[in-house]
């Protein structure tokens, strides 16, 4: 069966297809987005307290590169074979080489029920893998574009280094990082033992959203649908090879080629929103988060992780 976290958002699809009644408040989403980012945060950052070398520089480094490889295939491939506009090309450049927030918890729940090694690192990842996405995502629509956009690369920089998800994961990590798993305890451990609970509400609600966002789909959009089930698994395989190349642990890998796999849907929009007019929004997180998010909650993770044993063999 399943996880148990799983089957929260599996709950809450089949309430939105019911169209059931069943909400959670706005206020209350918030609020488990937060805590969902600073919980991840601490627990990277204790696992990381004493634990900075070289080889993790280098990890990050390869980690890093990923980050500007995938938005430049991924740019091309949506544009000339799914035949989006420009904007929306740059638009789904950005989302699918940035990364979900929530596949990473449920990657992590993941490996912890499986009990697969995993390095504090892995939650500097998110922060790895989303910046410069969303960066090159803005900069080929302005290098293919007459037009452009008035916002500037400075104003760009700010905007996505001082969103709330970068400030809180950043935050939790350096706290989790200097305090350490013994020294903050009376403080860490309310948010590190609720992880669970916390992230069973939160795919409550991306369930219902998900089910919500699914109901826009056309037969029109079936080379996007293509596109959108089949990116998680090829993309998934650069996140694994990496992983081997570096010489992860089996926890680490499977939750670097989910993060791969995945496409953001919380910050990527409203950068783009903001930086990309013209590029359908709707059209994006239809892909990202009514059929890709899905596919890795659902099906990915644990064939990411068939495909790593497979490959570390």
């Amino acid at each position: 069966m399943p996880d148990i976290v799983v089957m929260f958002f599996v709950l809450g699809v089949v309430a939105g297809v019911l169209r059931s009644d069943l909400s959670i408040p706005k206020a209350a989403y918030d609020i488990l987005s937060l805590l969902l980012m600073l919980t991840i945060g601490l627990k990277g950052g204790m696992a990381l307290h004493g634990s900075l070398n070289t080889a993790l520089l280098i990890e990050l480094a390869g980690v890093t590169l990923l980050g500007i490889l995938i938005p430049l295939i991924i740019f091309p491939v949506v544009r000339y074979l799914v035949r989006l506009s420009l904007a929306d090309s740059a638009s789904l450049a950005a989302h699918y080489g940035s990364v979900s927030a929530g596949t990473f918890a449920v990657a992590l729940a993941y490996t912890e029920a499986h009990s697969l090694m995993t390095g504090g690192q892995v939650t500097l990842y998110l922060v790895l893998l989303e910046l410069p996405a969303i960066m090159l995502g803005i900069l080929l629509y302005r290098r293919f574009s007459q037009q452009g956009s008035t916002t500037t690369v400075s104003g760009l920089w700010h905007e996505t280094l001082t969103n709330r998800g970068v400030i809180l994961l950043v935050g939790g990590v350096l706290i989790g990082w200097l305090y350490g798993p013994n020294a903050g305890e009376s403080v860490t451990s309310l948010y590190t033992n609720a992880f669970q609970g916390i992230l069973a509400l939160f795919l409550l609600e991306m369930g219902l959203v998900a089910a919500e966002t699914l109901r826009s789909l056309r037969w029109g959009h079936s080379r996007l649908i293509i596109f959108a089930l089949a990116a998680p698994v090829a993309l998934s395989c650069l996140g694994l090879m990496m992983a081997y190349w570096l010489g992860l642990p089996a926890g680490s890998a499977v939750i670097l080629a989910s993060l791969t796999a995945s496409a953001s849907y919380i910050a990527a929009p409203v950068a783009i929103r903001a930086a990309i007019p013209d590029a359908n929004i709707g059209l994006a997180m239809l892909a990202s988060l009514g059929l890709t998010f899905p596919f890795n909650v659902l099906m990915g993770i644990p064939l990411y992780h068939q495909l790593w044993g497979w490959l570390a063999g």
